[in-house]
């Protein structure tokens, strides 16, 4: 039995605010909060509205190593980060995306933070929160029934049932529905075709929700959605199926900002849920915004690791919106990168110079990439009880070396507290003034290259393998209009390359590109690579096996 109190027992333990107070940090009136029971609110999209024009407050990405079983705790120091900084003068909200009920009840758990750096009611935002997510998921399902519907009554718009690419989503891993068959039992079920579902972090009306500014935006994003194509090869839209009026009715609410609180009591906005893996891995557009024109600082963080969620934060969220980051936070653990050195999972207890030295390797991959986008960078190492004096002496050696910050941070078991030197190294690098933004890539590179340039200078690649086919379809793209839309790459969280298997800092590799598709409403060019799937499975045991509820309705085994 664990000696520490787990996160959930923590969570429950702790006194909640009232909204109102926590609204009132963020210079909210009364009457600018939504409630959703006590705990949660919505701030309605007026705040934005009367906003706009004000100077904005300072901007700071956590991102982190590759993922591994180890842990890395990024949304943990995202939050402890955020708690230290309010700790030091510094008025910060945190801007989280929304857990996903796949991971939850798959392998991953929940992802409101941990220990005493968690944003709460913690059993709420990994469950149903505000319904965000299932207004989501009703969004596209309803344009898939639209579409169906439309066939069945006469197809006027000639959609061809072999070239519909529209699926539908549910927010549950579920890979028996990865491929289906609709329509079957005769000519009152509309027409057979082949579709499938995808989980509904990865769909284009999340990556909407998330990157739209205003209703207006919200609509015309949805309208421009492609389901498919004609007989003679013309794309259709939802707007052809004249389905976004309804869909921005059903996303109203949705695309106000969630409002909570971390367990010290500051302000956290959680909104929105894009997966860094097989979408661009960000929090909203409008959180965000909102959060910068009413705090001093505000902490985000992106999906899985640097070269995934936060080059998309720079290279898609950041183009989009018009951000300028101040600050970049690396999260690392000495037990994350002993295993990306190539130590058992059973063994990162045990001293490892060997595998820590590889390891650290793998760390300054990410440090290159990083630095890569002109923005002062901090390396925090996320403590755990595990690590020695020695293996932090490395770490701090290897910060040096690369002129690079390394601090050591104890968030997970003392909260803001624990993060004080985190805190004031993130304001000496902002303070510093150093900042001067620079995405990868410029809008008029060509849509392969920019693929090319994000496969070499980000993954360490030799080069990219395409089909004469597929670069046909990127090139096809480009004569369509679309040649300056960014890049959203699908690849594997656990290595650089395509191949989950090669931890650390592989060399010698090739990135095979497998689909390429526009993502019209969302405003990126998806490119898959390797086996990269838009539908989860299950584990041999999901996590919710171990769930349940007790009779006075209390949850147990949630993280």
């Amino acid at each position: 039995m664990s000696a520490y109190p787990s996160d959930l027992d923590i969570a429950r333990a702790a006194t909640l605010r009232p909204m109102e107070e926590i609204g009132a940090k963020l210079g909210l009136a009364a009457d600018e909060l939504e409630p959703y029971g006590r705990t949660k609110a919505k701030v309605p999209l007026s705040v934005q509205a009367r906003l706009a024009g004000k100077p904005h407050g300072k901007l700071i990405l956590v991102t982190a190593v590759s993922p591994t079983p180890a842990g890395e705790g990024k949304t943990t120091t995202t939050v402890g980060l955020g708690d230290g900084l309010n700790r030091l003068g510094k008025q910060t909200t945190i801007c989280l995306r929304e857990p996903s009920l796949g991971p939850c009840f798959g392998m991953k758990g929940g992802a409101a933070g941990g220990g005493k750096a968690q944003v709460v009611p913690m059993e709420d935002i990994n469950l149903h929160f505000t319904g965000d997510f299932h207004a989501i998921t009703s969004a596209h399902n309803l344009l898939a029934a639209a579409l169906d519907n439309h066939m069945h009554h006469g197809n006027k718009l000639g959609l061809d049932p072999r070239r519909i690419s529209w699926t539908r989503v549910l927010d549950l891993n579920e890979r028996a529905l990865r491929d289906i068959v609709t329509g079957l039992g005769g000519l009152g079920n509309s027409v057979p075709r082949e579709t499938g579902f995808e989980i509904t972090a990865a769909s284009e009306v999340m990556a909407v929700l998330a990157l739209a500014t205003d209703l207006q935006d919200l609509k015309a994003r949805l309208g421009r959605l492609r389901v498919g194509l004609t007989y003679d090869r013309k794309p259709v839209t939802a707007a052809d199926l004249n389905m976004h009026g309804a869909m921005t009715a059903l996303l109203r609410d949705a695309l106000a900002p969630n409002l909570v609180q971390t367990l010290e009591g500051n302000p956290a906005f959680v909104h929105a849920g894009p997966f860094g893996n097989i979408a661009h891995g960000c929090n909203s557009v409008v959180a965000t915004r909102m959060s910068l024109g009413l705090s001093d600082y505000t902490v985000t963080e992106a999906g899985f690791g640097a070269d995934l969620g936060a080059e998309k934060f720079f290279d898609i969220k950041c183009r989009v919106a018009g951000l300028k980051p101040d600050a970049t936070v690396l999260v690392a653990t000495v037990r994350a990168l002993k295993h990306q050195g190539g130590a058992a999972l059973k063994d990162l207890g045990e001293e490892d110079a060997d595998a820590l030295a590889a390891g650290i390797d793998h760390m300054e991959k990410h440090v290159e990439n990083l630095r890569r986008y002109r923005v002062p960078l901090v390396v925090c190492v996320n403590a755990f009880v595990t690590d020695r004096p020695q293996e932090i002496a490395t770490l701090l050696a290897a910060g040096e070396r690369l002129g690079v910050p390394v601090v050591r941070s104890d968030h997970w078991a003392r909260g803001g507290e624990g993060a004080l030197e985190l805190a004031q190294a993130v304001i000496d690098a902002v303070e510093g003034g150093s900042a001067d933004f620079q995405p990868l890539y410029p809008d008029d590179l060509g849509l392969l290259e920019k693929t090319r340039r994000i496969a070499q200078e980000i993954y360490g690649a030799d080069d990219i393998v395409a089909e004469p086919k597929l670069v046909k379809a990127f090139k096809k793209l480009e004569d369509e209009g679309h040649g300056a839309l960014p890049i959203c790459m699908a690849k594997t969280q656990y290595s650089f390359s395509t191949d989950p298997k090669l931890l650390g800092r592989p060399r010698g590799f090739d990135v095979p590109l497998r689909a390429v598709t526009l993502k019209a409403g969302a405003g990126f060019v998806l490119v898959l690579t390797g086996d990269i799937l838009t539908m989860p499975g299950l584990p041999k045991i999901p996590s919710a096996e171990a769930m349940d509820v007790d009779a006075e309705g209390r949850i147990a085994g949630l993280f």
